[in-house]
């Protein structure tokens, strides 16, 4: 019979196997890799280390929509392979307006729709597609995309158009967990592999109440020629205005639970980055170990204490799925009440931009 020591050494031993990667990796690092940022980016300066801050040294102080030296016309489309990976009907079909208004033709529009393969597409536009469906559906940009995208864009304007697809990555999820509809007689153009769940009010079309505007403060005027696309009361504005912050939501449901939101995001996107830096601070703010392992391996929630349960199996379905039914969000709902869920969703959303920015620049 194991003693008490050997029992807490396995149990060690269980705990530092949820640290390692998502997926096994060689020990050496790959050609294009820098050995000091470790990812695909050399230091942006010399105080330049790994991770997000890093990357983002590269990035222009700019509106990476609007004013990206890429041009708007590829920017729209980057927008609309975002949508089209990840299923967002709302998204898609307001920016697939935007995309013809500024030169994106329907041939390349119909391409990024169905999934078609890309003879005959631009070498821009080639990379932009290629890009986004390498990051959102391998979860993995190969050197040879890679090695395109920075040829065509440089590396300043590449970081832009990643930042602006991890932008709309957080919208798209923030429309997916609240079920955003079409408002009545705006047309849908996006095929969609499930059914929109029915459960929206009638004014917002969505699954969350209206709240009015805040007035816009001074000196936070939009960029020139912007223009917001979202029907009134509808979009991803409507849904920022119910987030009141992670502090908040630390208050309320504790840091463990905030640490489960970031671990599901970064199993759904297989971010070994993202895994390797959370688990460890889950574990210390005490999520319980086979919690964890249950997030890591995919496991059935079955066993699991309730509301860690809950929360997996609505992430699962919002990350994974795409949709949300009404079932797993009237019990997340009831589990957590609708402020600290809008939270949580936005802990996901905060969490999958960060993820397009590591995987694009391969973030070790």
């Amino acid at each position: 019979m194991p003693t008490r020591t050997t029992r807490r050494y396995r149990s060690r031993i269980a705990a530092v196997a949820l640290l390692l990667p998502l997926v096994a990796c060689a020990q050496t690092l790959p050609d294009d890799i820098d050995p000091q940022t470790l990812n695909r980016l050399p230091p942006a300066s010399a105080d330049a280390g790994p991770g997000i801050a890093g990357i983002l040294q590269y990035a222009s102080d700019i509106d990476p929509r609007f004013e990206a030296a890429v041009g708007r016309a590829l920017t729209e489309l980057a927008i609309l392979v975002v949508a089209r990976e990840h299923d967002q009907p709302y998204e898609w079909s307001l920016h697939e307006t935007e995309a013809l208004a500024v030169g994106v033709s329907t041939d390349v529009i119909d391409i990024v729709r169905h999934r078609r393969a890309l003879p005959g597409v631009s070498d821009d536009e080639t990379v932009i597609i290629e890009l986004g469906r390498e990051v959102f559906v391998d979860h993995a940009v190969s050197a040879e995309t890679y090695a395109r995208a920075v040829e065509a864009f440089g590396q300043t304007d590449l970081v832009d158009v990643v930042r602006l697809m991890g932008n709309y990555v957080s919208t798209a999820i923030k429309l997916t967990a609240f079920n955003q509809h079409m408002p009545p007689g705006w047309p849908q153009f996006l095929p969609l592999p499930f059914e929109q769940p029915d459960d929206v009010l009638a004014d917002t079309r969505s699954r969350l109440p209206r709240v009015p505007p805040r007035p816009r403060s001074a000196g936070s005027e939009p960029p020139l020629y912007s223009r917001g696309l979202a029907p009134s009361g509808t979009g991803p504005g409507q849904i920022r205005r119910h987030t009141t912050g992670p502090e908040e939501l630390e208050r309320n449901v504790g840091r463990a639970l905030i640490d489960l939101a970031v671990l599901i995001t970064a199993q759904s996107y297989e971010s070994e980055y993202l895994w390797s830096t959370s688990a460890q601070a889950a574990l210390e703010h005490g999520l319980d170990a086979a919690v964890i392992a249950a997030v890591r391996e995919n496991a059935p929630t079955t066993g699991l204490p309730a509301r860690e349960a809950v929360l997996i199996e609505f992430g699962r379905e919002l990350l994974d799925a795409h949709t949300v039914s009404a079932e797993t969000y009237a019990n997340a709902l009831q589990t957590f009440g609708q402020g600290n869920l809008v939270n949580f969703v936005d802990v996901m959303a905060r969490s999958a931009e960060q993820i397009t920015l590591l995987t694009v620049f391969d973030q070790h």
